[in-house]
């Protein structure tokens, strides 16, 4: 019988990411394997100048955690998505680093260097350069983060140096702002080909997110942004994928970002896919 782990954070409190596990449990051992959702302790240790583990099976990563990730690996888990792909949609800046020079449209972004040092001066010659760059408002968003948390909208330069005061010494980045706000096409990759997309609305807030007060609607992307999408998910070598499509008003197509842990369940409902077991025999067929 095929054994598969599904691992959540260490700290993982209940709602959609236990939901999601539970789905996916459910799916997998609709396909015979043998199922065991464990949270993210010890599951791997450094022994002997060898990574250790008690564990020899297939494993869906849901944590966000690449230091287990890898040590899972050596130990000689397949996981679901891979250390490296996960290492690189968890860093948004990692992210458009890795898509560029892949043909993949993207909006214009400026990252802002590493600060190591609490007390130094907010660098308003390069904060100046951004805001003519991009223009306002623009966006600023801290590289680690999900549900729309730590997206900013800036509206004018001081609101920039303000930011940049606050959040100096967190990885961030600085984005073209991409009209009409609060809209954008999520949609999910499964071994490389498009599964489904849904529309998603937000009409209190300039970011789309469900968990932010979006709702999404099935949407039937074009051959461009399914080709998009398929490239993309390639590139970055992962398995399962929400990759977040904005569309400007000149219907031009930006790949906005990729989520390696994204969630189904309103996709399922509005696109009535069953993304889970899809995702399920992903992992049965390897």
């Amino acid at each position: 019988m095929e054994k598969v782990i599904i691992v959540l954070n260490a700290y993982q409190r209940p709602g959609a990411q236990m939901e999601k596990a539970k789905r996916l449990k459910k799916e997998l051992e609709n396909l015979g394997a043998e199922v065991e959702i464990v949270r993210n302790f010890r599951l791997a240790d450094v022994e002997n100048g060898a990574a250790i583990s008690g564990y020899h099976c297939k494993c869906v990563f849901l944590d966000k955690d690449k230091s287990a990730a890898y040590l899972l690996e050596k130990a000689g888990c397949r996981l679901f998505n891979s250390a490296r792909a996960m290492e690189l949609c968890d860093d948004k800046m990692l992210t458009h680093a890795a898509l560029c020079g892949a043909g993949i449209n993207m909006p214009k972004t400026i990252y802002a260097p590493l600060c190591y040092y609490p007390d130094a001066p907010v660098p308003e010659e390069f904060l100046k350069g951004v805001g003519e760059s991009l223009g306002y408002p623009l966006v600023a968003k801290l590289c680690y983060g999900s549900l729309g948390a730590g997206v900013f909208l800036i509206e004018d330069f001081g609101a920039l140096c303000a930011f940049e005061s606050r959040y100096k010494l967190q990885a961030h980045l600085f984005q073209q702002f991409i009209v009409p706000a609060g809209t954008d096409v999520r949609c999910i990759v499964v071994a490389g080909k498009f599964l489904c997309a849904m529309k998603r609305t937000n009409e209190g807030d300039f970011r789309s997110n469900i968990e932010l007060g979006g709702h999404g609607e099935k949407y039937e992307p074009d051959d461009d942004m399914i080709a998009m999408c398929e490239r993309a998910a390639a590139v970055l070598g992962l398995d399962y994928c929400g990759i977040d499509v904005l569309i400007g008003e000149d219907g031009k197509k930006y790949l906005c970002e990729v989520n390696s842990n994204a969630f189904f369940a309103e996709a399922e409902r509005v696109c009535g896919v069953n993304i889970a077991k899809k995702f399920a025999e992903l992992i049965i067929s390897e």
